[in-house]
């Protein structure tokens, strides 16, 4: 194992393989020694970079959610009319729903800690807020709520259910969202 100083990638790789080892077992399976091991470091390099699992923890949840906002601002940055922002957010659907299983785990492990402990909450709500901001780019606040809602509930129904439907199915959804006369 390399030294902190000719190791400067250490603490990432600490971030990545927490990530890894919460996909694989869970946040209960989470030990600073599992992940050590994973990610190849000495076991007191936990204690270094992180003052604590609870820090650990946040952190790589962190990167997690910006690797997700990252896939929304890619897919709706690209967007440059109304039709193309419905249609960003159908492949975000199909892209989050037919992904890695990983991501689809490690977004309900982050929730379930959410629903338990506040600072995983903010976390969460940050996360959220920003996702939002970028739907507020092509529709107006509540539509993008409602979207939000949308994507994280359709993605988890299709990458859970044995026949999930099809591009078109998704595509009227959001058509009927984003269409839907103001109250």
């Amino acid at each position: 194992m390399a030294t902190g100083h000719t190791d400067p990638q250490r603490r990432e790789r600490i971030l990545a393989a927490t990530l890894d080892q919460i996909a694989d077992e869970g946040v209960a399976g989470v030990s600073h020694r599992k992940i050590a091991v994973r990610a190849e470091v000495p076991l007191g390099s936990m204690t270094y970079h992180f003052s604590g699992m609870d820090e650990l923890l946040r952190e790589a949840f962190t990167r997690f959610a910006d690797d997700i906002v990252a896939v929304f601002e890619l897919h709706l940055g690209r967007a440059g009319t109304q039709e193309e922002a419905r249609e960003a957010v159908v492949d975000l659907i199909h892209l989050l729903s037919e992904g890695p299983r990983r991501e689809l785990v490690l977004t309900q492990e982050l929730y379930t800690l959410a629903a338990r402990r506040d600072e995983y909450r903010e976390l969460t709500h940050a996360w959220m807020n920003r996702s939002r901001r970028l739907l507020e780019q092509h529709f107006d606040p509540d539509t993008a709520r409602q979207l939000d809602a949308l994507i994280e509930g359709l993605s988890l129904h299709r990458s859970l259910d044995t026949e999930p439907h099809d591009r078109e199915l998704t595509r009227t959804a959001v058509r009927r969202l984003t269409s839907a006369p103001a109250d």
